[in-house]
């Protein structure tokens, strides 16, 4: 493979423009075929299999109301009886709006109009704009207090846009001109990154001909590609920019360049791609294509790395160099080569100091709550929060997560009394409407209010009761069939599917890590040592999680005002896209030690030097990474704030306490035990030329790289 990528990036180099301009033509027919073809992402949140999509397909083929989504607007007034109607007379006339309901507290203070939508799939987010439109006249024509919220709001709500994503990118910008000493050498990373950025998002209309993608993947795709984007681009121009400083002519450079850091960005970046694909193990659709989404976010960085970065490489020049280093031979960091020696030296102490500290970070782990975040937890600055508030102060806490149940009486139509009055009796429930019956379709829809709120675990019990307890007693000689829907059972579902699914993902993501890098390095202890580090990793990063954002601690520090479960599919996906970028440092790091090892056959001197050659680009690249994720966490939304603090923290800690101590730690105790492959599993294994190797070029050969 080296020789390979020997060829491409000497080939880029020495004709710039034909690369650049087959990218700028790509670029232009993905952005045009998406505007003329792409469809529309998905809002879905839904998993064939369980109870409550059962209910909603039971909803839909009888086309009950209660099957799409709805929206409410919320009235506190003294007088809100004889308030409402005029509120709910302006509602019910909206485009695309089958009907509404209303109900006032009993102090009358309070009103709530229920405004019932057809599913998602028949609207659009020219429906909320409407909603909210009427919401303002109503305000201005009456000086009334409304409050609006809902299913049409979490379907079609934009989160407001903050500098968090601007702000990443500035910091990683000052981090890269710190290391390098060049705008040139830091815009091109940059550079690099936001074009891939933009192919990567453009196409993900596209990527929809193959498998629905959900509509929040573009934002989690996009915080994941500019990490890796930057980070690879910032392994290829570090070896060009020591190859330059070793007197290699610029072609030359960067073919050697990619044909050994370039061979790292790609097993790093098959990693990556390898870890989050597994989550097609899940089994839950929009896990599922969110997935190939950062999937496919990440092989655009990786081929822009290795085809674009080249060619923009051979146009900079030296001018990659800042003026002080154009001249003289690139000198290993003295400072690294003290650390990795120290480390050495002190082996014992720093595996278990370091092991202690990740598993203790780790151990809130065993509290891990998984729900989803509803309009309770949102800043009170928003509309949702405070219409939630007043209907939990007006109707009760249920009355924000009414429970959908679905009765197929197709076969018997006598069920539906008896099991409302069943409903209506568990000490969980507080109030069961009048029942809808749909003789044609054999459908029933009841509605039921629990007594506790969505996010309260009473309330997951309460379904679990009503699905093995209450539907059994009455249904048990019935051919008739119950199923409880609605958004908040639909994802007390999710995480007891993400629950069941996770050991056999996480296994799947271990297995394939393990085998890739296997034949990546030829060793056993090596691969299996990086699997077990990367958990740590993960876990420590669950952890935090737990601590923030359900425990509360230094949550106001990024604007999270109450307690919060961890959204049911952040440990999915955070589990692979840590796993595939914790994997990013390894494979840089290990590809140089094992370089050296080869070279001399120490293996304490070849980790020393190891360290010494990737450290500084190593806590660069994750500085970036960390600058970058915690943009994320200044928004508003807390599914992204999750991601981007768990992303934020994991990487952190992997490029400090993993992989500049953890990492030399172990491989200094091991000693050569690192690169033992038993004969029989050589034998079965392809070979591979490493990035150690001589580059052979037409037809001489071309001497060994100076590091």
């Amino acid at each position: 493979m080296s020789n390979f990528l020997y060829r491409l990036g000497r080939s880029a180099a020495t004709r710039p423009w034909t690369a650049i301009g087959a990218w700028v033509v790509l670029a232009l027919v993905v952005i045009a075929s998406s505007a003329a073809f792409g469809r529309e992402l998905e809002e879905s949140f839904e998993a064939p299999g369980l109870d409550s999509y059962q209910a909603a397909e039971l909803l839909s083929e009888a086309q009950a109301d209660e099957g799409g989504i709805s929206a409410h607007v919320v009235l506190e007034a003294p007088d809100a009886t004889t308030q409402v109607a005029p509120v709910e007379a302006a509602l019910a006339e909206l485009p695309g709006v089958l009907g509404t309901t209303s109900s006032v507290s009993p102090d009358g203070d309070i009103a709530l109009v229920r405004v019932q939508y057809p599913a998602i799939e028949h609207l659009e987010a020219s429906d909320l704009d409407n909603l909210k439109d009427a919401v303002a006249d109503l305000r201005e024509e009456s000086s009334l207090t409304l409050e609006t919220g809902g299913d049409l709001f979490f379907a079609f709500e934009e989160a407001p846009t903050g500098l968090g994503e601007v702000a990443g990118i500035i910091v990683a910008m000052i981090v890269l001109l710190i290391a390098f000493g060049s705008f040139v050498a830091m815009g091109l990373p940059i550079g690099m990154a936001l074009f891939g950025l933009v192919i990567g998002i453009t196409s993900m209309k596209l990527v929809t001909y193959l498998v629905d993608i959900p509509a929040w993947a573009p934002e989690l795709a996009a915080m994941v590609g500019l990490g890796v984007g930057i980070d690879y681009a910032l392994f290829l121009v570090t070896r060009h920019r020591e190859n330059l400083a070793a007197g290699m002519p610029v072609p030359e450079s960067v073919g050697r360049a990619l044909a050994t850091a370039g061979q790292a960005v790609i097993f790093a970046g098959g990693t990556v791609v390898v870890a989050i694909l597994g989550l097609l193990v899940a089994g839950i659709p929009f896990v599922t294509g969110g997935g190939v989404a950062i999937s496919a976010m990440v092989l655009v960085m990786v081929l822009a790395s290795v085809t674009l970065l080249p060619a923009l490489l051979g146009l900079a020049g030296h001018r990659i160099n800042g003026r002080r280093r154009r001249d003289g031979a690139h000198r290993p960091s003295t400072g690294w080569y003290q650390w990795g020696a120290h480390v050495t030296r002190n082996a014992t102490a720093y595996l278990v100091g370091g092991a202690v500290f990740m598993i203790a970070l780790a151990a809130p782990v065993l509290a891990l709550n998984l729900g989803f975040p509803d309009d309770g937890t949102k800043p009170e600055s928003r509309t949702e929060r405070r219409a939630y508030d007043l209907i939990a102060d007006g109707f009760g806490p249920g009355a924000n997560g009414p429970l959908v149940i679905a009765v197929d009486i197709s076969q018997d139509k006598s069920v539906v009394a008896p099991l409302a009055e069943a409903i209506a009796a568990d000490p969980g429930i507080t109030a069961v409407a009048e029942p809808t019956i749909d003789l044609a379709a054999g459908v029933a829809t009841l509605v039921a209010q629990p007594t506790t709120s969505p996010q309260d675990v009473a309330t997951q019990e309460t379904v679990t009761r009503l699905r093995g307890e209450v539907f059994p007693t009455v249904l048990d000689d019935s051919s008739a069939t119950a199923h409880v829907g609605g958004q908040t059972a639909t994802f007390a579902d999710l995480g007891d599917r993400v629950q069941e699914r996770m050991p056999r993902f996480v296994a799947a993501v271990l297995l394939l890590s393990f085998l890739l890098l296997t034949l990546l390095f030829r060793s056993v202890l090596v691969p299996l040592k990086a699997v077990v580090l990367n958990l740590l990793s993960v876990g420590a990063a669950y952890g935090v999680l737990v601590m923030v954002f359900q425990w509360g601690w230094a949550a106001s520090l990024i604007g999270v005002e109450s307690t919060v479960p961890i959204v049911s599919f952040i440990p999915l996906f955070m589990f692979a896209i840590l796993f595939g970028l914790s994997m990013d440092y390894e494979v840089f790091l290990l590809s140089r030690v094992r370089e050296e090892y080869r070279r001399h056959g120490d293996n304490t001197r070849a980790v020393i030097t190891g360290i010494a050659g990737t450290g500084r680009t190593i806590t660069a690249a994750a500085l970036i990474m960390v600058a970058v994720f915690s943009g994320f966490v200044l928004g508003s939304d807390p599914v992204v704030k999750m991601m981007g603090v768990g992303l934020a923290t994991a990487i952190f800690l992997d490029a400090t306490v993993v992989r500049l101590m953890l990492v030399p730690a172990t491989m200094k105790l091991l000693g050569n035990a690192n690169w033992w492959l038993p004969k029989w599993l050589d034998r079965l294994l392809p070979e591979l030329d490493s990035a150690s190797e001589e580059p052979v070029e037409e037809e001489s050969v071309v001497s060994r790289p100076t590091v």
